[in-house]
């Protein structure tokens, strides 16, 4: 039931499916029924990709259960490697084909095909999403890498004289949030850095890439849900150290590029010298205080919560209220990261849970995932996402990364922006009654603009049914809308707080003012 409304990740093999779209010559059979096949929607309708999905399914249907559906699968395997002619085949299967216990992996290796074949188990009830693309991910390194593993205690050969250090990118994904642009912003830092980077994977790399990730110096793990498995089998069978970093934000940023250089043993001075993003500048300046000190609700994939933390707190003075994720395997980050900052933690995949926070923290500002985006909206509250799970529109055709000095500058556009118009809305409202200057005088087109409606009745509640036995009448409602909305959930708590203390189970206009002349003294 939870599918058919909001989740946060979808089941594990369309982590696998993020894989295989995200690279070349593989191609995946996944062995499910009519209606899992859903690959199509998701990579060329939400990410506009200009390819369709490299799967093919054995889209079994009811009347099929009765008879051989393990044969079902064999043929669609090899019709699929005559078709496609891929360079290695991944099979697996959803998680209702998951129920029938055919053994895709046996079945694939049975027929004697002329390719490598990676089966994935991927427990469909009890593991998500990314969960799923980290496995597939490193199945697929394991057994393309594999073969080329030196003996143990063998010693890693030096660089040779005047070769520049080469790093693998490790992480970049179909359907990853910015993948694409943050992968051009590292390429080009390391360019500078003076390091040349072997292989990218799994974005755009081959079977064959996997299999030489071994002659790399380091790896580059941008996104540790995706790689973080395979980095730390690549690090016990290579001796590949591998980067801990992830570059969101100018300190962090700053910090990678330490990293890189200290892992690659170059100097990183000249590059770290430079003033590229235009956030420190704004943090600097007499307007950043107009963002001090807001409170911000932050909720996504693990990664881009605790970047984005780091950011709001340490490069825009902003208040860290709440950091949460659905990512459950990194939830001990999320707590120690939340514990640095003095703040509650949030841990569930249940979007319903994460309302109800907002809903009782009341922050300015939420920064989260497409569905965070509709919770925020629907009280009133500026937002900007930071994390999959994201819908077409976080798909921009322009470059738009989130890593890197350049990310730091759209993170700065993307954040400041919601809260700085949600200034200007709001003043818009304060002068609404003023006659030069409300909803029903001509505008300077002519035009008479309808009057705004009155606030419906339903939503003047939503805050009531949050708080502890205090309802507020419909025109202190009314009256707390007035108040810009920078100010407005602190009014709110600390009337609600004066109306408990006396006692008072109804929130009047005159109990709104008694309130503010209490603060005020």
């Amino acid at each position: 039931m939870k599918l058919a409304v909001w989740t946060y990740e979808g089941p594990p093999h369309v982590g696998a499916m993020r894989v295989a779209t995200a690279m070349q010559g593989l191609h995946y059979v996944l062995h499910a029924p009519q209606g899992d096949t859903y690959a199509d929607l998701l990579f060329t309708m939400i990410e506009r990709r200009d390819r369709r999905p490299p799967v093919t399914y054995t889209t079994f249907q009811a009347r099929d259960l009765g008879g051989d559906t393990a044969e079902l699968f064999k043929t669609a395997a090899r019709e699929a490697v005559e078709r496609f002619r891929p360079e290695a085949l991944l099979v697996g299967a959803s998680c209702t084909a998951e129920l029938i216990q055919d053994d895709p992996g046996g079945l694939a290796r049975a027929l004697g095909l002329p390719i490598p074949v990676v089966a994935v188990e991927l427990p469909s009830y009890q593991k998500k999403e990314n969960w799923g693309a980290a496995e597939t991910f490193y199945q697929l390194v394991r057994a393309m890498a594999g073969p080329s593993v030196p003996p143990p205690g063998t010693a890693r050969a030096p660089r040779a004289p005047g070769r520049a250090p080469r790093c693998n990118i490790l992480g970049p994904t179909a359907l990853g949030f910015r993948h694409r642009d943050d992968l051009r912003e590292v390429r080009a830092l390391l360019a500078r850095l003076g390091v040349d980077v072997a292989v990218v994977a799994p974005e755009g790399a081959t079977p064959a890439d996997l299999a030489r990730l071994g002659e790399a110096d380091f790896n580059v793990v941008l996104y540790p849900e995706t790689a973080g498995l395979a980095a730390a089998w690549l690090a016990r069978n290579f001796a590949q150290p591998a980067t801990k970093t992830v570059p969101i934000g100018v300190g962090a940023t700053r910090d990678f590029i330490a990293e890189v250089a200290a892992l690659a043993g170059l100097d990183a001075a000249p590059l770290l010298g430079e003033e590229t993003s235009r956030l420190p500048w704004y943090s600097r300046s007499v307007d950043s205080t107009y963002l001090t000190g807001k409170r911000v609700f932050i909720f996504g994939d693990a990664t881009h919560a605790i970047a984005a933390a780091r950011v709001a707190t340490e490069e825009l003075g902003l208040e860290v209220v709440l950091l949460g994720t659905y990512s459950r395997e990194f939830a001990r980050d999320i707590r120690d990261a939340a514990a640095r900052l003095g703040c509650a933690a949030l841990v569930t995949d249940d979007y319903l849970e994460v309302e109800e926070k907002v809903a009782e923290l009341r922050p300015e500002l939420v920064l989260g995932t497409q569905m965070e985006r509709h919770v925020a909206k629907k009280h009133g509250i500026p937002c900007a996402v930071i994390s999959a799970p994201v819908h077409v529109q976080d798909f921009p055709a322009r470059f738009s990364p989130q890593m890197g000095f350049e990310g730091a500058n759209v993170l700065f556009d993307t954040w400041v922006h919601p809260l700085m118009m949600g200034l200007e809305e709001h003043l818009v409202a304060m002068f609404r009654d003023d006659f030069e200057f409300n909803d029903t005088a001509p505008s300077h087109l002519g035009h008479a603009a309808a009057a705004a409606p009155a606030p419906a009745p339903a939503a003047l509640a939503t805050a009531a049914a949050a708080t502890d036995a205090v309802a507020w009448a419909p025109d202190a409602e009314r009256e707390l809308q007035r108040i810009p909305f920078f100010v407005r959930g602190k009014a709110r708590r600390n009337t609600e707080a004066f109306a408990r203390e006396r006692g008072l189970s109804n929130i009047t206009v005159e109990a709104l003012y008694d309130a503010k002349a209490h603060y005020a003294r």
